[in-house]
Parts: structure tokens; C-alpha cells; sequence
């Protein structure tokens, strides 16, 4: 299968298996994509989804250029909306996601990674947009997700130049969240470790408001936030966390 999904304990991991086309997009992988974001979201015990690509050399290299041309306007435009609608139900999951991004993660590579919550390096990783190379520029979601995560200054250098992205430069400008010298996959669990300890529910809240503040202005996200924080309070995680806390020990959460 190109796009594969299993559970590995409280992860579900995805894994682009292309390596021969260094894992590139066509529109059919886009949907088996979709389709595996929402089997991740139906999981009941799911607590993390991983994001990786097949070989060593390629997270993915992008869109198959192939399938770009000679296409009709309405057909362009469906393409465009199709990526930014399968990446976007990674803001939708219930759980976070993380991008092990191993190798080339070019246009809507890139795209992915910055729709995950979060992205993990190799040493051998190279982001890029490079659109405007092709007298394009990116449709699945970078010219809205980079600026974002990077700021419109350096995002625009990135994506009006069409220039590589190397690993270290991406851990530096927060492209990425940490760079693993060893093995990836591992890394990416033991990242993922550091908050799935956590209340589901209550990562959830804290993300939404993240997510939110990026679309509106201050004083509409301190309502948000005011809004998420008092439904935490209703949960019997965060009454097990203040008791765990004066009590001196370890909370169990229950994701309730």
C-alpha cells in the first residue's frame, strides 16, 4: 500500500510508502491520506499520530508534477482545495501529530509537516517550497501555515526565493520543534511521550486555543481562552491533577 497505517501502543503511525517516487503526492495519495486521518480520528485509544515517509531519503518530495499540467481552471482549483482540506484535518484530530520528517520534504511535503503539531528533523532534512521555480506558488496550505509558524518575513524570503531549508537553519528559525541524532521513528515517540501522559481532553483545549490565535485578534483569543480553560475545570482530570498536585503524587488521568 502507498499510504499505511498501524497502531504501534498508544500511536498510530502513518507512513508514506513511495520511496521509488520519493513518497511524492499524487491526488489519489492525497485521499488514501484523508481517508487514514480520519480512520486515526475514529481510534479510541489513539493518543498521537506519527507522520513519516519510506526510505531514507524522502519525508516527501511534493506533488506529482506530472498530474499538474494541462489541467482545466476548475480542476486546478479543485486540486488546490483538496490538499488544503485532507491537511487540514490534522487540525481537526482529536490528538496531536507529529512529523518525522527524514530526507526531502519539498512542497506539499513541506505542507504536511507544517500541518502537523509539531515536526521532528534528521540531520539529513531539507524543507523547500520551491513553487516559484515552477511559476507557481504553494496551494496545499504553506503560504498560510509558514508564516504562522515562522513569521511573514522569513516566510516570504523562503517561498519568493524557492530556496532550501536545511535542518539546522529549520530548528533555529522554529521551522522545527527538535533535531534527532539518532533513530527517527524513536525520537518521535519519545517526543510524543513528553505529553501524552497528559489529559487528552485537556490537550485538546490547549491546542484549539493555540490554533485560534492565529485568527483573530487578542482580545477575541483571551475569550477563547477564557472559554477552554473554565470547561477544563469541569472535567474530573483537572480535579484529579489539583488533588495529585496538594497531595504530592503523580496524577492518573482518565481522559475525562
Amino acid at each position: 500500500m502507498t499510504v499505511e497505517l498501524h497502531k504501534d501502543d498508544e500511536l498510530a503511525v502513518l507512513r508514506l510508502n513511495r520511496p521509488d517516487a520519493l513518497n511524492a503526492l499524487s491526488f489519489d495519495i492525497l485521499r488514501q491520506i484523508g481517508n487514514a486521518f480520519d480512520e486515526v480520528a475514529a481510534m479510541p485509544d489513539a493518543r498521537a499520530l506519527l507522520i513519516t515517509g519510506a526510505g531514507d531519503k524522502a519525508f516527501c518530495a511534493g506533488a506529482d508534477i506530472k498530474e499538474l499540467r494541462n489541467r482545466r481552471l476548475v480542476d486546478q482549483r479543485r486540486g488546490a482545495e483538496l490538499g488544503q482540506s485532507v491537511f487540514a484535518k490534522l487540525d481537526r484530530l482529536p490528538i496531536a501529530s507529529v512529523a518525522l520528517v527524514n530526507g526531502y520534504a519539498f512542497g506539499g511535503g513541506a505542507e504536511l509537516a507544517l500541518a502537523s503539531t509539531f515536526r521532528i528533523a534528521s540531520p539529513n532534512a531539507v524543507f523547500g517550497l520551491p513553487e516559484i521555480k515552477l511559476g507557481l506558488i504553494p496551494g496545499y496550505g504553506g503560504t498560510q501555515r509558514l508564516p504562522r509558524l515562522i513569521g511573514a518575513g522569513r516566510a516570504l524570503e523562503i517561498i519568493m526565493t524557492g530556496r532550501n531549508v536545511k535542518f539546522d537553519e529549520a530548528e533555529r528559525i522554529g521551522l522545527v520543534n527538535a533535531v534527532a541524532e539518532g533513530d527517527l521513528m524513536e525520537a518521535g515517540r519519545e517526543f510524543a511521550a513528553r505529553f501524552t501522559r497528559y489529559s487528552l481532553p485537556v490537550l485538546e483545549f490547549a491546542r484549539r486555543a493555540v490554533q485560534r490565535a492565529g485568527e483573530m485578534p487578542l482580545y477575541e483569543g483571551l475569550q477563547v481562552e477564557a472559554e477552554l480553560s473554565t470547561l477544563a475545570y469541569r472535567l474530573q482530570d483537572a480535579e484529579e491533577g489539583m488533588a495529585a498536585f496538594e497531595e504530592k503524587r503523580k496524577p492518573e488521568f482518565r481522559d475525562g
